[in-house]
């Protein structure tokens, strides 16, 4: 295996040169800040049968599995990678992140 001068060499115990546990730092990841990913905040869920679906219309109801003030989750690319709250910022819905989930390794 060839290395550049851009990638760092790893020490026994999987630690680089600055014990960073191999993290990257942010100019080895430059290639990847503008490939496209899908974020999603999802408020919650629910199953209805297919008729009960065809009788929704506009105004009314539909009840969701999370109560008011939990947490709704963050997704990016269907991954859950957070969790956090919504809020109003000026005219607009955001997410304020309150938890980060750790990737499973």
């Amino acid at each position: 295996m060839v290395l550049d001068q851009h990638q760092s060499t790893q020490r026994a115990g999987g630690l680089d040169e600055e014990g960073a546990g191999g993290i990257k730092a942010a100019e080895d990841l430059e290639a990847v800040f503008d490939v496209p990913v899908q974020l999603a905040a999802v408020l919650g869920h629910t199953k209805m049968k297919v008729s009960d679906l065809l009788h929704l219309d506009t105004g009314m109801v539909m009840e969701l599995d999370r109560k008011v003030g939990e947490a709704i989750d963050v997704y990016v690319n269907n991954r859950l990678i957070a969790r956090g709250e919504v809020v109003l910022v000026e005219d607009k819905l955001g997410v304020t992140m309150t938890e980060i989930i750790k990737a499973d390794k």
